[in-house]
């Protein structure tokens, strides 16, 4: 996969004081609650048949691949590979559970569960979800002006960060993510363990997932036709055209989405169940 794209945003360079990414590491980790692309996953995790069901809430189609040989009480995961880090992430998230700042755009209240694939897959307390993406006219804190736009930069908008609970869960506020060049609409994800929190920020811990999160195409084109985002005068890519989407099974990265309200402006809820694992 690394062989394939380095980046997965191709059409910059980011500066030399970011981190570059560091490609794909081939660690296998669980990812529920999407649309799961199984690509090969049950037949290295050993399992014997599968039986897949499928859910509709609010306008998201949820997938969930079970396993036909196992036991009731047997936790049961879907593996699957994880996805470039990008050239867009920075160091020392802000530990907060709103990240907009002043950014406008649909509201996106997500709530991730993390599990441990090698405790039978139990919640993971006291793990840091980190989030960050592009504001909806598809520029990153910290890269402002990379998709042509002008505006004050203070490296932390759309970037934060918040441990999970007792039950593995954790909770964000930001807005739906805007577009640009060569990418789907998309959101970076990256969970650490053994974290020491200090002054607002982390320092530390061990990263055991590195991911990328995508939304039902019918309803980020409602969204994109929306303001702000309709000021966004760049080409889009659909999301059955990203390069990054069904590569590696990133396809089970998709949100599971029930909408707030009538209207797209009520803003949306985004699920996910994301497994890792801590050996």
């Amino acid at each position: 996969m690394t062989g394939k794209r380095e980046h997965d945003e191709q059409h910059v360079q980011p500066p030399a004081r970011h981190r570059r990414d560091k490609g794909v590491q081939r660690r296998r980790v669980l990812i529920g609650g999407g649309t799961v692309a199984l690509a090969g996953g049950l037949a290295a995790a050993g399992l014997a048949s599968a039986d897949t069901t499928s859910t509709t809430t609010g306008t998201s189609t949820t997938t969930v691949t079970t396993d036909a040989s196992a036991s009731a009480t047997s936790s049961v995961c879907t593996l699957t590979a994880e996805v470039t880090e990008g050239p867009y992430s920075l160091d020392g998230a802000l530990i907060r559970e709103d990240i907009r700042e002043s950014k406008e755009g649909v509201e996106v209240q997500y709530t991730f569960t993390v599990v441990d694939q090698d405790n039978d897959c139990a919640p993971l307390a006291d793990a840091l979800v980190e989030l960050w993406h592009c504001d909806a006219l598809g520029e990153y804190s910290g890269f402002v002006g990379k998709n042509g736009h002008t505006e004050d930069d203070d490296g932390t908008f759309l970037r934060g960060g918040v441990l999970t609970d007792s039950d593995g869960e954790a909770a964000l506020i930001s807005i739906w993510p805007g577009h640009y060049v060569s990418r789907a609409v998309h959101v970076h994800m990256r969970v650490h363990t053994d974290v020491t929190l200090a002054d607002g920020t982390y320092t530390g811990g061990t990263l055991v997932h590195t991911g990328q999160l995508f939304f039902d195409a019918d309803v980020n084109e409602e969204v994109q036709a929306s303001s702000p985002y309709s000021d966004n005068t760049t080409a889009e890519t659909a999301l059955a055209d990203d390069t990054v989407y069904d590569d590696g099974g990133a396809a089970s990265g998709l949100l599971t989405l029930t909408a707030l309200g009538s209207s797209v402006s009520d803003g949306y809820t985004a699920t996910l169940t994301v497994g890792v694992s801590t050996s």
